[in-house]
């Protein structure tokens, strides 16, 4: 029989606890993975012990306590601190989600925080999203016309512009993305739950004059096709929007214009 085994520097060690309280009424433990390329070692979970009454309400408020007050080593983004940046996407309880709008008092027990699943890591918290800005660049995220620019702006309907709503809002935090078994496995060819979405945007936007070009671009067994209706995109999005309607309705799109 075949054994498969991790390589041994990828597997997960307990690292170290810091300011840990003598009795732990008041005080929350944090368990965050740790990694440094530079430093040689093996990822491991580092145990941090946060006093809730001098701590803000969000697991992002904890992380910004840690590394100021307890241990400045530790590495993470974060930026607009009110969910509309993507920048704190991390896996938090096991969910992809945001540091900023996920609250502390959610998760019963120690709070365990991990990179976004299946992506490399730069360092600790940061995952390497070089491969996915390239793919959402791709699908030429942009406005394009071939009709003559009007002198004032682009009209339209209210009826045309509400068929944005629950498109626009993709913050391009990569949570769904990185929730995506089939991207997890394809993320070399697969565009994945997120630039899909963004795709769907200006697909569905009646001032864009590109339709039949994005459509021919993604025409393709793994480019779109990768996606077998998992949800798990839909679940975890932390804007509450749904990645997984709008792949089924590019491809209905594609069925559209072939009949």
């Amino acid at each position: 029989m075949v054994e498969l085994a991790l390589p041994r520097n990828s597997k997960v060690t307990v690292g170290k606890t810091w300011n840990s309280p003598p009795k732990p009424v008041g005080w929350q433990e944090f368990r965050v993975y740790r990694w440094n390329e530079e430093d040689g070692r093996n990822p491991r979970i580092d145990t941090y012990w946060v006093e809730r009454a001098s701590c803000g309400p969000m697991v992002l408020d904890a992380l910004i306590k840690i590394k100021n007050e307890i241990d400045p080593t530790l590495t993470f983004r974060r930026s607009c601190r009110e969910g509309i940046c993507g920048s704190c996407s991390m896996n938090i309880d096991g969910l992809n989600t945001l540091a900023c709008t996920k609250a502390i008092d959610d998760v019963s027990g120690p709070v365990k925080i991990y990179p976004l699943p299946h992506m490399p890591v730069v360092k600790d918290l940061v995952p390497d999203l070089t491969n996915f800005y390239a793919q959402h660049q791709s699908v030429q995220p942009w406005l394009q016309t071939v009709s003559p620019t009007p002198p004032d702006e682009r009209l339209q309907s209210v009826e045309d512009r509400a068929k944005l709503d629950g498109l626009y809002e993709c913050i391009l935090c990569a949570c769904c993305s990185a929730a995506c078994p089939s991207y997890w496995w394809n993320s070399d060819r697969y565009l994945g739950p997120a630039v899909l979405l963004q795709s769907y945007r200006w697909l569905n936007d009646s001032r864009d004059e590109a339709s039949g070009e994005r459509l021919d671009d993604l025409e393709d067994p793994f480019r779109l096709y990768r996606c077998h209706t998992i949800l798990n995109c839909t679940k975890t999005c932390p804007k509450g929007l749904n990645p997984a309607k709008a792949i089924a309705e590019i491809k209905k799109k594609m069925v559209e214009r072939s009949v």
